[in-house]
């Protein structure tokens, strides 16, 4: 966990503050991935028990623990989800791996839009008795660096599979390999909204990002993840979608906790975000580098109109390099960037046992935006932070210290997630959910109000 707690800012005298909880079986791979899940969780609760003891006056940091249970079972979070009993659909029909004529390429094709864009950079006609059959013979005639070009010229995403020397080599391996795993920098010096001190309530803190409104500009797994985690822990958190372009139920109910969903058309009703801005601490975003300039929502543009803000971005290849602007999704950065080569071979490829780029960069991304909202109790400023799931991915191949950090106890074999599943009602139904693995002495258990409705809320803060 050293290494991602110095990049977040941290101080290395709290480290000692974190405890794992040991447990053979979580998250088994090739690659250290137990190891990541363990260290981006670890270092999100330790920003947050820093964060509380700073607001509550308090000189010591609340001890943390990290148990490989809890970590491994919110890692898979989507998969667990149960809504009035009926399983999750993770991935559609045509977002897989597929053989091309001289190697392999995965496409990401689980919203509409991107599906007909698939089919249309194929060729292939929409209402085929059989579309998996068609694109399949239409990838197996053409070169998986082909198929990539063609899908991502048409909007859509494919992505050849490569081995870990050739994504070194390539222009966009070699720049996030030249990044931080986490930017982070004051980008004014003018005076933030004062948080108010935290006090104890029946002799506990109160939760650490109580009183912190935060704009949730994010989509699929990675962003709404860091942003449930600031809910978990206090913060006012309104996700804002444009109409018309809705999220995949099962996706939105897993990351839905904690936070409320609303609509806005940013073009036609400006008014109503600025609303928003003039009122928000923290500003996260999830879209790709620069598709949000347009409507004014660069880190830049956000700060001239609400000085002292934190901004948060997340997105799937960095801000920098020939691909920063294009879109992506976490199977897509595993297959471009080896690990789904490590994980299978390169005749197979493989696949992490989680989607643990995305839900790793989540945790990391909400540990950075407390790192930040910490880091303001000492001097006002706004804060600009940076992750990609490509730079988590670098830090992952290229090989996270195996073994548990801290103070360790050892518990044996995971033996299943019942333990760390949880349910309720909601407006959804009946829902069966991962509990949140984010843990220190005197934080919350879970989240205060499940997930509704998408977009079922107004556009204003609570």
């Amino acid at each position: 966990m050293e290494f991602a707690w110095a990049a977040l800012g941290g101080d290395p005298a709290l480290l000692p503050r974190i405890s794992t909880v040991v447990r053979d079986g979580v998250l088994p791979a090739r690659l250290p991935v137990r190891e990541l899940a363990r260290a981006c969780v670890g270092v999100c609760a330790l920003a947050a028990a820093e964060l509380g003891a700073r607001r509550a006056g308090r000189a010591e940091v609340p001890r943390v623990r990290v148990d490989d249970g809890a970590v491994g079972t919110a890692f898979v979070s989507e998969r667990h989800l149960l809504i009035d009993g009926r399983a999750p659909v993770t991935f559609a029909p045509l977002s897989r791996f597929w053989r091309t004529a001289d190697g392999w390429v995965r496409t990401h094709a689980n919203y509409p839009h991107h599906r007909e864009r698939l089919l249309a950079a194929l060729s292939v006609p929409e209402g085929m008795p059989d579309p998996v059959a068609a694109v399949g013979a239409a990838l197996a005639e053409r070169s998986s660096r082909d198929v990539e070009e063609a899908v991502y010229a048409a909007g859509g995403l494919a992505v050849a599979s490569r081995t870990a020397k050739e994504w070194a080599a390539h222009g966009q391996g070699s720049a996030v390999a030249a990044r931080p795993l986490v930017e982070h920098h004051r980008a004014d010096t003018a005076h933030a909204r004062v948080l108010p001190a935290l006090a104890p309530i029946g002799g506990t803190l109160q939760l650490p990002a109580a009183g912190v409104r935060v704009l949730d500009l994010t989509r699929v797994i990675a962003g709404p993840v860091a942003t449930r985690t600031l809910a978990l822990l206090g913060a006012d958190v309104l996700r804002v979608d444009p109409p018309g372009m809705p999220e995949i139920l099962d996706q939105h109910a897993d990351t839905g906790f904690g936070k409320r969903s609303a609509t806005l058309d940013l073009a036609a009703d400006p008014d109503s975000f600025e609303a928003l801005l003039a009122e928000a601490d923290v500003v996260v975003t999830g879209y790709r580098p620069g598709a949000l300039d347009r409507f004014g929502l660069s880190p830049e543009a956000l700060m001239a109109r609400r000085p002292g803000l934190v901004v948060a971005q997340v997105s799937a290849w960095g801000a920098y390099g020939p691909w920063a602007g294009r879109r992506g999704f976490d199977s897509l950065v595993q297959v471009a960037t080896g690990i789904a080569s490590v994980e299978g071979s390169v005749e197979q490829p493989g696949a992490l046992p989680a989607q643990a780029l995305d839900h790793g960069t989540g945790y990391l991304l909400a540990a950075a935006v407390l790192r930040a909202l910490t880091e303001r109790l000492d001097g006002g400023g706004g804060r600009v932070v940076r992750l990609s799931l490509a730079r988590t991915a670098a830090w992952l191949t290229d090989g996270i210290e195996r073994g548990p950090d801290g103070l360790d106890v050892y518990e044996g074999l995971y033996e299943g997630p019942e333990a760390w599943l949880a349910e309720r009602d909601s407006r959804l139904g009946r829902l069966r959910y991962a509990l949140p693995p984010v843990s220190f002495e005197g934080g919350p258990c879970d989240w205060w109000r499940p997930p509704g409705p998408w977009g079922a809320d107004e556009a204003r803060w609570g």
